[in-house]
């Protein structure tokens, strides 16, 4: 069998897309500085670009637990060995992985589609593998539409490209994701563009079924437990206080467990059911964090997982980042691209041992990994590079926002198909035009960013443009010059 891509439609009972707000989202994340426990590198990077808002998002809560059968756009990649399917209209959102042969799915591909309050915009979802960029917590795009478009490899393998303009951080995102003829894996290559030094977090987060006999591997023999209201501790891993962490159902409580991988060892974490098999994710050595999450089993644990997924529904999630722990954020210099390379696929071991001493877990996943997918072959896969037809002509798959689009309309020189301007972004196209912009009630979609300021800093008193520039102020920590311009706004008009 090659390796195809396809349209298709995915049905389940599924609650309606979450609506945005109108108001704008003045808060961070609320991570602080100072954790205990956290060594100095993790430290620093804790204490770095911790966002003061996260404008220019709006809360995204506008939806209910009212579910019908909806149909839903997917692009499906396929060979002999794998079905993967993505969801591009909520964050892409690589929602399904089949190994063909056994008919064995991989990942916690949840049954329903329900949104609930955990991102940093609030609507998320639960299942498959979420890509999360910006600032710690699930990204603001988790449930919101991407760009997608076919390419090809230089062997006329299709690609999927996934990407997007992230407005807090200003970057562009880019998700290659490819499944060649005869892999037993699929690959997604994340890159990452910045314009200016930037503060970045990336965290892929993988869901799997739970189960008693399952697993979590990882090539660590300590870890970093995030205990939610005391800060970090460094301990051994598996064994915690007495009990085998790696096997996620013998606690009560829920737990993050960020892995600490010695330099030179491959990047890769796996979740193994008692034959053995499960879920492998491995990538380049960028993806250097690796962390283990679960529910417990608790009442409140059971109940989450019911809520977010409907009954009889566990999972746990093993999740692969650019830093040590989620709370950091890594400095990015300017006019920079960031790129790894992820691999996804069925891992089998012998039981015996995986389900043995950790040395001997270790030692044998870690040796089932390099059969799977050696290294040379991961390092060559993330030197390939698809190709593609001029701008003009890429075959559009999905359309993601309109942002990415003003911004090449207010001279960014990004290359990338943002397709066209729409209703939201129209009022700031005629700001970058006639140096107006619009008075409109409601205000205007926030805006952030350097070159905004600056047109709003120049515009002629009026409340709405001084609304925005209080809004932009306050994005980059100038709280004082954001209580002037809103003070200048409601004297101007008062506004509830």
């Amino acid at each position: 069998m090659t390796s195809t891509l396809r349209l298709d439609v995915l049905r389940l009972p599924a609650a309606a897309p979450p609506a945005a707000g109108l108001l704008p989202i003045l808060h961070g994340t609320g991570v602080r500085s100072g954790v205990a426990g956290a060594d100095a590198e993790m430290t620093e990077q804790i204490g770095y670009g911790q966002p003061y808002s996260l404008l220019p998002y709006t809360v995204q809560d506008g939806y209910t637990r009212e579910r019908v059968e909806r149909a839903l756009p997917v692009v499906v990649l396929e060979n002999e060995h794998l079905t993967a399917t993505f969801l591009p209209m909520y964050g892409g959102r690589l929602w399904s992985l089949v190994h063909r042969p056994s008919g064995r799915e991989l990942l916690h591909r949840n049954p329903i589609l329900q949104p609930a309050n955990l991102a940093l915009r609030d609507a998320w979802l639960a299942g498959g593998v979420e890509w999360n960029l910006g600032a710690t917590g699930h990204w603001p795009l988790t449930c919101a539409p991407l760009h997608a478009v076919r390419l090809e490899g230089a062997d006329g393998t299709p690609v999927l490209r996934l990407f997007e303009f992230e407005r807090m951080r200003r970057l562009v995102v880019t998700i290659d994701a490819w499944l060649p003829a005869g892999s037993p894996v699929l690959f997604v290559r994340p890159a990452i563009r910045s314009r200016a030094e930037t503060p970045v977090y990336w965290w892929s987060n993988i869901a799997v079924p739970e189960a008693d006999d399952v697993r979590v591997v990882a090539p660590a023999d300590s870890a970093y437990h995030f205990g939610y209201d005391s800060g970090l501790d460094l301990v051994a891993f598996p064994s915690v206080d007495g009990v085998d962490r790696s096997y996620t159902t013998r606690t009560e409580s829920a737990a993050d467990f960020f892995f600490e991988i010695p330099a030179g060892e491959r990047r890769w974490v796996a979740a193994l059911d008692g034959s053995g098999s499960g879920l492998v994710q491995a990538s380049t050595d960028r993806l250097r964090g690796r962390k283990l999450f679960h529910w417990g089993t608790g009442s409140g644990g059971r109940r989450w997982q019911e809520w977010l997924s409907g009954p009889s529904s566990r999972y746990l999630e093993i999740q692969a980042g650019l830093a040590r722990t989620q709370l950091e954020h890594v400095r990015m210099p300017a006019d920079a691209t960031w790129s790894w390379t992820e691999a996804y696929g069925l891992l089998e071991a012998d039981p015996a041992l995986v389900h043995g001493s950790w040395d001997e877990a270790r030692k044998s996943v870690a040796e089932a990994v390099d059969r799977l997918i050696p290294r040379p072959a991961l390092d060559a896969a993330d030197h390939a590079r698809p190709s593609g037809p001029p701008p003009t002509d890429f075959e559009v798959l999905a359309r993601g926002s309109g942002w990415g689009a003003l911004e090449v309309a207010a001279g960014e020189p990004f290359e990338l198909p943002f397709g066209e301007i729409e209703d939201e972004q129209r009022p700031w196209l005629e700001l970058v035009r006639t140096g107006r912009l619009p008075v409109s009630d409601p205000p205007a979609a926030a805006i952030t960013g350097p070159r905004w300021r600056a047109l709003l800093e120049a515009h002629p008193a009026d409340w709405h443009a001084r609304y925005h520039l209080g809004l932009v102020r306050h994005s980059d920590g100038d709280t004082e010059g954001a209580r002037t311009a809103w003070q200048e706004s409601v004297a101007l008009r008062s506004t509830p």
